[in-house]
Protein backbone atom coordinates (compact mmCIF):
# COMPACT_ATOMS: atom_id res chain seq x y z
CA UNK A 1 0.00 0.00 0.00
CA UNK A 2 1.32 3.46 -0.89
CA UNK A 3 2.22 6.03 1.74
CA UNK A 4 -0.63 8.25 0.59
CA UNK A 5 -3.25 5.52 1.03
CA UNK A 6 -1.86 4.59 4.44
CA UNK A 7 -2.12 8.24 5.49
CA UNK A 8 -5.72 8.46 4.27
CA UNK A 9 -6.64 5.22 6.04
CA UNK A 10 -5.10 6.24 9.34
CA UNK A 11 -6.57 9.73 9.20
CA UNK A 12 -10.04 8.36 8.41
CA UNK A 13 -9.90 6.00 11.39
CA UNK A 14 -8.87 8.76 13.81
CA UNK A 15 -11.40 11.19 12.34
CA UNK A 16 -14.19 8.65 12.86
CA UNK A 17 -13.10 8.03 16.46
CA UNK A 18 -12.89 11.75 17.20
CA UNK A 19 -16.36 12.39 15.74
CA UNK A 20 -17.77 9.49 17.78
CA UNK A 21 -16.11 10.80 20.94
CA UNK A 22 -17.56 14.24 20.27
CA UNK A 23 -21.02 12.63 20.44
CA UNK A 24 -20.14 11.06 23.80
CA UNK A 25 -18.72 14.35 25.07
CA UNK A 26 -22.02 16.07 24.24
CA UNK A 27 -23.93 13.53 26.31
CA UNK A 28 -21.69 13.62 29.39
CA UNK A 29 -21.03 17.38 29.02
CA UNK A 30 -17.28 16.96 29.31
CA UNK A 31 -15.25 17.82 26.21
CA UNK A 32 -11.91 17.33 27.97
CA UNK A 33 -12.05 13.59 27.18
CA UNK A 34 -10.52 14.46 23.81
CA UNK A 35 -7.14 14.72 25.56
CA UNK A 36 -7.20 10.99 26.32
CA UNK A 37 -8.18 9.96 22.78
CA UNK A 38 -5.56 12.28 21.31
CA UNK A 39 -2.93 10.38 23.30
CA UNK A 40 -4.30 6.93 22.44
CA UNK A 41 -4.51 7.89 18.75
CA UNK A 42 -0.76 7.50 18.32
CA UNK A 43 -0.97 3.88 19.42
CA UNK A 44 -3.78 3.32 16.92
CA UNK A 45 -1.76 4.96 14.14
CA UNK A 46 1.31 2.90 15.01
CA UNK A 47 -0.69 -0.34 14.72
CA UNK A 48 -2.06 0.73 11.32
CA UNK A 49 1.45 1.52 10.09
CA UNK A 50 2.76 -1.78 11.46
CA UNK A 51 0.22 -3.87 9.58
CA UNK A 52 0.10 -1.94 6.29
CA UNK A 53 3.72 -0.86 5.84
CA UNK A 54 6.30 -3.21 4.32
CA UNK A 55 9.45 -2.19 6.20
CA UNK A 56 11.97 -4.23 8.16
CA UNK A 57 10.09 -6.02 10.95
CA UNK A 58 12.60 -5.27 13.73
CA UNK A 59 12.43 -1.57 12.96
CA UNK A 60 8.64 -1.71 12.90
CA UNK A 61 8.60 -3.49 16.27
CA UNK A 62 11.00 -0.91 17.72
CA UNK A 63 8.89 2.06 16.67
CA UNK A 64 5.60 0.34 17.49
CA UNK A 65 6.94 -0.26 21.00
CA UNK A 66 8.28 3.28 21.49
CA UNK A 67 5.14 4.99 20.19
CA UNK A 68 2.71 2.48 21.68
CA UNK A 69 4.08 2.31 25.23
CA UNK A 70 4.33 6.09 25.47
CA UNK A 71 0.84 6.56 24.00
CA UNK A 72 -0.72 3.93 26.26
CA UNK A 73 0.81 5.35 29.44
CA UNK A 74 -0.10 8.96 28.65
CA UNK A 75 -3.59 8.07 27.48
CA UNK A 76 -4.28 5.96 30.57
CA UNK A 77 -2.90 8.66 32.87
CA UNK A 78 -5.17 11.29 31.30
CA UNK A 79 -8.20 8.98 31.27
CA UNK A 80 -7.87 8.29 35.00
CA UNK A 81 -7.37 11.99 35.74
CA UNK A 82 -10.34 13.11 33.62
CA UNK A 83 -12.84 10.64 35.06
CA UNK A 84 -11.52 11.08 38.59
CA UNK A 85 -12.63 14.72 38.41
CA UNK A 86 -15.76 14.16 36.28
CA UNK A 87 -18.28 15.86 36.14
CA UNK A 88 -15.89 18.72 36.92
CA UNK A 89 -14.51 19.96 33.60
CA UNK A 90 -10.94 21.02 32.91
CA UNK A 91 -10.68 24.82 33.13
CA UNK A 92 -9.23 24.98 29.60
CA UNK A 93 -12.41 23.52 28.14
CA UNK A 94 -14.65 25.71 30.28
CA UNK A 95 -12.81 28.70 28.84
CA UNK A 96 -13.27 27.35 25.30
CA UNK A 97 -16.98 26.77 25.90
CA UNK A 98 -17.39 30.37 27.06
CA UNK A 99 -15.45 31.59 24.04
CA UNK A 100 -17.54 29.50 21.63
CA UNK A 101 -20.84 30.79 23.04
CA UNK A 102 -24.18 29.33 21.92
CA UNK A 103 -22.53 27.61 18.97
CA UNK A 104 -20.20 25.68 21.28
CA UNK A 105 -21.24 22.16 20.18
CA UNK A 106 -20.38 22.75 16.52
CA UNK A 107 -17.20 24.62 17.45
CA UNK A 108 -16.11 21.69 19.61
CA UNK A 109 -16.75 19.36 16.67
CA UNK A 110 -14.35 21.45 14.61
CA UNK A 111 -11.91 21.34 17.54
CA UNK A 112 -12.09 17.53 17.61
CA UNK A 113 -11.51 17.39 13.85
CA UNK A 114 -8.47 19.61 14.34
CA UNK A 115 -7.16 17.14 16.92
CA UNK A 116 -7.50 14.32 14.37
CA UNK A 117 -5.57 16.41 11.85
CA UNK A 118 -2.83 17.14 14.38
CA UNK A 119 -2.32 13.44 15.11
CA UNK A 120 -2.08 12.61 11.42
CA UNK A 121 0.30 15.52 10.79
CA UNK A 122 2.60 14.43 13.60
CA UNK A 123 2.66 10.80 12.48
CA UNK A 124 3.45 11.34 8.78
CA UNK A 125 7.21 10.69 9.29
CA UNK A 126 6.44 7.37 11.00
CA UNK A 127 4.93 6.08 7.75
CA UNK A 128 8.31 6.43 6.04
CA UNK A 129 10.06 4.78 8.98
CA UNK A 130 7.68 1.81 8.94
CA UNK A 131 8.24 1.49 5.16
CA UNK A 132 12.04 1.42 5.53
CA UNK A 133 13.22 -2.00 4.29
CA UNK A 134 16.90 -1.57 5.27
CA UNK A 135 17.83 -4.54 7.46
CA UNK A 136 20.73 -2.66 9.09
CA UNK A 137 19.64 -0.80 12.19
CA UNK A 138 21.24 2.66 12.45
CA UNK A 139 23.05 4.08 15.47
CA UNK A 140 20.48 6.90 15.29
CA UNK A 141 17.78 4.36 16.11
CA UNK A 142 19.70 3.03 19.11
CA UNK A 143 20.46 6.56 20.35
CA UNK A 144 16.82 7.48 19.89
CA UNK A 145 15.78 4.43 21.91
CA UNK A 146 18.17 5.42 24.71
CA UNK A 147 16.81 8.97 24.84
CA UNK A 148 13.26 7.60 24.73
CA UNK A 149 13.89 5.36 27.77
CA UNK A 150 15.26 8.27 29.81
CA UNK A 151 12.41 10.58 28.73
CA UNK A 152 9.67 8.00 29.30
CA UNK A 153 10.91 7.23 32.82
CA UNK A 154 11.34 10.95 33.57
CA UNK A 155 7.80 11.83 32.47
CA UNK A 156 6.32 8.94 34.42
CA UNK A 157 8.28 9.87 37.53
CA UNK A 158 7.21 13.52 37.30
CA UNK A 159 3.54 12.54 37.02
CA UNK A 160 3.87 10.08 39.93
CA UNK A 161 5.51 12.68 42.17
CA UNK A 162 2.82 15.26 41.42
CA UNK A 163 0.02 12.75 42.08
CA UNK A 164 1.63 11.69 45.36
CA UNK A 165 1.95 15.33 46.42
CA UNK A 166 -1.66 16.19 45.58
CA UNK A 167 -3.07 13.07 47.22
CA UNK A 168 -1.73 14.20 50.60
CA UNK A 169 -4.33 16.49 52.28
CA UNK A 170 -1.52 18.33 54.07
CA UNK A 171 -0.35 19.73 50.73
CA UNK A 172 -3.67 21.32 49.75
CA UNK A 173 -2.99 24.81 48.43
CA UNK A 174 0.77 24.27 48.52
CA UNK A 175 3.25 24.26 45.61
CA UNK A 176 4.75 20.92 44.60
CA UNK A 177 8.53 21.36 44.86
CA UNK A 178 9.66 17.80 45.55
CA UNK A 179 11.67 15.43 43.38
CA UNK A 180 11.93 16.59 39.78
CA UNK A 181 9.59 19.49 40.57
CA UNK A 182 12.34 20.96 42.73
CA UNK A 183 14.44 21.56 39.61
CA UNK A 184 11.76 22.40 37.04
CA UNK A 185 8.29 23.91 37.27
CA UNK A 186 7.17 21.64 34.44
CA UNK A 187 9.33 18.48 34.33
CA UNK A 188 6.43 16.51 32.84
CA UNK A 189 6.30 18.87 29.84
CA UNK A 190 10.08 18.82 29.52
CA UNK A 191 10.21 15.04 29.28
CA UNK A 192 7.20 15.02 26.95
CA UNK A 193 9.18 17.25 24.62
CA UNK A 194 12.18 14.95 24.92
CA UNK A 195 9.99 11.98 23.95
CA UNK A 196 9.38 13.68 20.62
CA UNK A 197 13.04 14.51 20.18
CA UNK A 198 13.78 10.81 20.74
CA UNK A 199 11.28 9.92 17.99
CA UNK A 200 13.01 12.37 15.67
CA UNK A 201 16.49 11.08 16.53
CA UNK A 202 15.44 7.48 15.92
CA UNK A 203 13.73 8.43 12.64
CA UNK A 204 17.05 9.72 11.28
CA UNK A 205 17.91 6.08 10.76
CA UNK A 206 15.65 6.35 7.71
CA UNK A 207 17.29 8.19 4.82
CA UNK A 208 16.31 11.80 4.06
CA UNK A 209 13.95 12.08 7.02
CA UNK A 210 15.60 15.19 8.44
CA UNK A 211 12.42 17.13 7.60
CA UNK A 212 10.68 15.23 10.43
CA UNK A 213 12.17 17.82 12.79
CA UNK A 214 8.92 19.75 12.43
CA UNK A 215 7.26 17.24 14.80
CA UNK A 216 9.31 17.92 17.98
CA UNK A 217 9.34 21.63 17.11
CA UNK A 218 5.53 21.72 16.95
CA UNK A 219 5.27 19.88 20.27
CA UNK A 220 7.82 22.22 21.85
CA UNK A 221 5.92 25.27 20.59
CA UNK A 222 2.60 23.94 21.92
CA UNK A 223 4.09 23.11 25.31
CA UNK A 224 5.89 26.43 25.75
CA UNK A 225 3.49 28.86 24.08
CA UNK A 226 -0.01 27.39 23.77
CA UNK A 227 -1.56 24.53 25.75
CA UNK A 228 1.18 23.57 28.21
CA UNK A 229 3.20 25.99 30.30
CA UNK A 230 1.13 29.21 29.82
CA UNK A 231 -2.18 27.66 30.94
CA UNK A 232 -0.57 25.74 33.79
CA UNK A 233 1.28 28.81 35.05
CA UNK A 234 -1.85 30.97 34.89
CA UNK A 235 -3.88 28.39 36.80
CA UNK A 236 -1.17 27.97 39.45
CA UNK A 237 -0.87 31.74 39.96
CA UNK A 238 -4.63 31.98 40.30
CA UNK A 239 -4.88 29.18 42.87
CA UNK A 240 -1.61 29.62 44.80
CA UNK A 241 -0.73 33.30 44.37
CA UNK A 242 2.45 34.49 46.08
CA UNK A 243 3.52 30.94 46.93
CA UNK A 244 3.77 30.16 43.25
CA UNK A 245 5.43 33.49 42.47
CA UNK A 246 8.22 32.60 44.91
CA UNK A 247 8.46 29.20 43.24
CA UNK A 248 8.79 30.94 39.88
CA UNK A 249 11.60 33.14 41.21
CA UNK A 250 13.94 30.29 42.14
CA UNK A 251 12.94 27.34 39.94
CA UNK A 252 13.69 26.78 36.25
CA UNK A 253 10.58 26.99 34.10
CA UNK A 254 11.25 24.07 31.75
CA UNK A 255 14.69 22.47 31.68
CA UNK A 256 15.55 20.87 35.06
CA UNK A 257 18.30 22.93 36.69
CA UNK A 258 19.65 23.90 40.08
CA UNK A 259 17.52 26.27 42.14
CA UNK A 260 18.68 29.87 42.30
CA UNK A 261 18.51 29.94 46.11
Amino acid sequence: MSNWLIFLLSFTVILFLMASLWGIANKIKNYSIVDALWSYSFLIQAFIFYFFCQGYFLRKILFLSMIGIWSLRLGSFLTIRIFKHHPQVDSRYLALANEYGQNYKFRFLLFYITQALSVSLLTIPFIFVFQNTNTQMSFFEYWGLGLWIISFLGEGLADHQMNAFRSNPINKGEVCNIGLWKYSRHPNYFFESMIWWSFFLASLGTSNLWWAIYCPLIILFLLLKVTGVPLSEAQSLKSRGDKYRRYQDNTSMFIPWFRSN
